[in-house]
């Protein structure tokens, strides 16, 4: 799998991002999905609809918290066979002004599904 696909993979995500949808999002993910988090946690979400719900809230908040969009820089792939990578971006949400909120680094389990990369798992980078 190219480099370019799965770049053309996190650029659309960019843009479902700007939309503040979770459902938009949760498109990109396919169920069964496994997020570990930096702090340890580990959520399993079984549905399209549980994936929806997760990223409403986390989009939810950081509106709230002043983020208006995203942006990923220093991608990483390594192939997994024909059909699958392991991808490796750093993030930053950001405000109205362009300027950084947050910034972390995530990797992501993504295959290729009728015909597009959709993430199985993600594992934030532990700081």
């Amino acid at each position: 799998m190219s480099h370019d696909r799965v770049r053309e993979f996190f650029d659309a995500f960019v843009e479902a991002f700007r939309t503040f949808d979770g459902g938009v999002i949760a498109s990109r993910y396919l169920p069964p999905y496994l997020a570990f988090h930096a702090p340890g946690s580990v959520q399993v979400f079984a549905t399209g609809a549980d994936i929806a719900a997760y990223f409403q809230r986390i989009v939810t908040d950081y509106h709230g918290r002043g983020c208006r969009s995203c942006r990923y820089e220093d991608l990483a792939v390594v192939p997994l066979g024909r059909d699958c990578v392991l991808a490796t971006v750093t993030w930053e949400l950001l405000a109205q002004d362009r300027s950084v909120i947050s910034v972390w680094r995530e990797s992501y389990n993504l295959c290729l599904v009728d015909g597009g990369l959709r993430v199985f798992a993600s594992t934030d980078h532990a700081e």
